[in-house]
């Protein structure tokens, strides 16, 4: 499981602690619809400020670790 930790980790190293949801797109490498459905399901918890996700970068990594 600590390879997985270091790879994710790795991924996000360039960016902040917190991502938008362009960010997460290009993280993630999925369409919008599909990362839309992922935030509000909550598969990946974020919030919302006006019309615009922010989502912790935690939330990503945790995400990633259980979709392995």
């Amino acid at each position: 499981m600590e390879k997985l930790e270091i790879k994710e980790t790795e991924i996000l190293k360039d960016f902040d602690d917190v991502l938008t949801f362009k960010e997460l797109k290009k993280v993630l490498n999925f369409g919008k619809n599909k990362v839309y459905k992922l935030l509000q399901n909550g598969d990946i918890p974020s919030t919302k400020i006006g019309r615009d996700y922010r989502i912790l970068k935690i939330n990503v990594i945790n995400y990633l670790q259980n979709q392995k």
